[in-house]
């Protein structure tokens, strides 16, 4: 599941770099604020869940959640739209870790999962 997270953080990265680059912006200030947008992501384990946190000039964004195995309602990799900073949207999978359309689709982006 590790690689299937990273999967998830490079699609996010990348698509950083595409909005980035569709903006315009260059020079130093956008590759410092894409070093920043790196290196910020970051992933916590919890009970039931990967949490997937952005931290963007010292502030926490949380940009969803990833199942894991033994949730009720969901299946093992299921990508989730954060609700709130603890829980993820529960109405539906916006995809799958381990269905390469869910990349394709635009299910991941910069700024979250949606």
């Amino acid at each position: 599941m590790r690689k299937q997270i990273e999967k998830v953080l490079e699609v996010m990265k990348a698509d950083y770099r595409e909005w980035a680059n569709r903006i315009g912006k260059s020079g130093l200030n956008m590759t410092k604020a894409r070093a920043e947008y790196d290196d910020g992501l970051n992933v916590t384990e919890g009970s039931r869940y990967f949490r997937i946190i952005s931290n963007r000039q010292g502030h926490l964004h949380v940009l969803g959640f990833i199942v894991k195995a033994g949730h009720p309602k969901f299946k093992e990799g299921d990508l989730l739209k954060a609700a709130s900073w603890s829980a993820p949207a529960k109405n539906f999978a916006r995809g799958n870790v381990f269905d390469e359309e869910s990349f394709k689709t635009g299910s991941v982006h910069w700024t979250g999962i949606g």
